[in-house]
């Protein structure tokens, strides 16, 4: 069983709950449109990597992007709460990085088909240890960026956000029994791209936590440049 750490206390890890199309420049990036509601996708457990892990794209895929969001972890279980209400069940926060096979999640969104191994697979959710709750001043006003062998592809704010931390958590109370050890990913700024084996990743919460992983392919992919 996979866990997190947050001020010393370890967390099994539950749902991973993660939010599309939350950052308006992104959306624009993508050529989506914008929601009227919180756009809604799992991880399993099995896809986390801690730092200094590597990130192994699967043989299916010749296009993985990265995606740096703000993770946000449950401390205590809820059910249908108020948006008011929502931090009291945080216990911390932390930096993901949501890896996406592009090209498997176009060809599946096409047919209008799930595209959970465009998602899921194992490896593809890179995650910080969680920063608790009670230290961070003001989650909606955090600078979240990612660079690639040293040069930065995103940068954005938590304050970027279409639908804020307690707007999500309220909302997914609403679908999920969210339990402790549960996960929240909060979507991602502009500036998404293509990974390459080699390619060292570098995310970054500004005060909060940071994630770094390596990229590589599974045997036989020709995941070149």
């Amino acid at each position: 069983m996979k866990t997190v750490s947050s001020a010393g206390t370890e967390y099994p890890i539950g749902k991973i709950l993660c939010i599309g199309r939350n950052y308006v420049d992104h959306i624009k990036e993508l050529e989506n449109e914008i929601p009227s509601s919180p756009v809604v996708f799992t991880k399993p457990s099995t896809s986390v990597v801690y730092n200094n892990g590597e990130v192994i794209i699967p043989p299916y895929s010749n296009n993985c992007h990265h995606e740096i969001e703000l993770a946000v972890l449950i401390g205590k279980i809820c059910k249908n709460i108020s948006p008011e209400k929502a931090f009291e069940h945080i216990a911390g926060y932390g930096a993901a990085i949501d890896m996406t096979l592009r090209d498997v999640q176009d060809e599946l969104k096409k047919k209008g088909l799930p595209w959970d191994i465009a998602k899921g697979f194992d490896t593809a959710c890179p995650l910080s240890d969680f920063m608790p709750a009670d230290k961070v001043n003001n989650p909606g006003n955090l600078d979240i960026s990612l660079s690639i062998n040293g040069e930065l592809k995103q940068s954005g704010n938590t304050s970027l956000m279409i639908h804020s931390i307690q707007q999500l958590v309220s909302y997914l109370s609403t679908v999920f029994t969210l339990e402790k050890g549960d996960i929240i990913l909060t979507g991602t700024p502009a500036g998404v791209g293509r990974v390459v084996s080699g390619d060292r990743l570098f995310g970054k919460i500004s005060g909060v936590a940071e994630i770094n992983v390596t990229v590589k392919i599974s045997k036989g992919e020709k995941n070149e440049k």
